[in-house]
């Protein structure tokens, strides 16, 4: 650790690195949620050799910005580890204090009561604190998430099964043309499209929520289900002597139903 410390001073040194220099907080932290999600990639893979070089990148970031916190006086490396301890301290009194034995259940409700004693009872707002940086649909599921903390929720998932419904049922009105035919104008030119589908997104994050499910992970699931049955059709007309890409829809049909089958 003291020589990864002692490599990030001499890179942002006057005898360093010319890139590294110019750096500010706002340019590093696209870098900083990257290597987050580099990890993330790991993980999900079962890449335990990347993991150790994605792990060692995203600590690389934690270094980048206390480097240049100290330089400017505000914090160093040590102040951000003993920032966490406390709070990991504080947060567990069950363990490092004189509180009994808890279930995962419990723990959770406990952390999330310290919390919010954390924002402050003069705190005008349940949501206050909820990142603006973060992925929409990961935002999505702590705003409502926050908001139910405080009674704003509805009592059962089929409640929120039926918002869903509500949302699409909306999104297919806006969608339509005084004719009743659907719009063909583009996004921009239907700001209430826009709105319809985000209020959709929002609905199923939320019954995600009530679900139990992480919508973020069961998103980046869909999204590598239908990566890999896309590549499946590709791969599969490529078997046949057919060019995907030259197909008709009922044919390239065909093959999704047959890459589903096989799977």
């Amino acid at each position: 650790m003291a020589e990864l410390l002692a490599i990030m001073a001499r890179l942002r040194s006057a005898e360093g690195c010319p890139w590294d220099r110019q750096q500010t907080f706002a340019s590093i932290a696209p870098y900083t949620i990257e290597e987050a999600y580099e990890v993330a990639d790991a993980i999900e893979r079962g890449d335990f050799g990347s993991l150790k070089d994605e792990l060692g990148d995203l600590l690389f970031q934690v270094v980048f910005h206390s480097q240049m916190a100290s330089e400017s006086g505000q914090f160093d490396f040590e102040a951000v580890a003993g920032a966490i301890c406390d709070k990991l301290t504080r947060r567990h009194p069950h363990v490092f204090g004189n509180g009994g034995p808890l279930s995962v259940a419990e723990q959770s409700s406990a952390w999330e009561n310290i919390k919010a004693e954390e924002r402050g009872a003069g705190e005008v707002s349940a949501l206050h604190g909820v990142p603006h940086a973060l992925p929409a649909l990961l935002r999505a599921y702590k705003l409502s998430k926050r908001a139910a903390r405080v009674g704003f929720d509805f009592e059962h998932a089929g409640q929120c099964a039926d918002k869903v419904d509500e949302e699409l049922l909306e999104v297919r009105a806006a969608s339509q043309g005084a004719s009743g035919a659907a719009s063909r104008a583009s996004p921009k030119a239907s700001a209430e499209v826009f709105e319809e589908v985000g209020d959709l997104l929002f609905a199923a994050a939320n019954l995600a929520r009530k679900l139990e499910v992480d919508a973020e992970a069961a998103l980046r699931a869909a999204n590598a289900k239908f990566e890999r049955r896309f590549r499946g059709m590709e791969s599969l007309a490529a078997k046949r002597g057919q060019v995907f890409s030259e197909l008709d829809l009922a044919a390239q049909e065909d093959l999704w139903q047959a890459v589903k089958r096989d799977e």
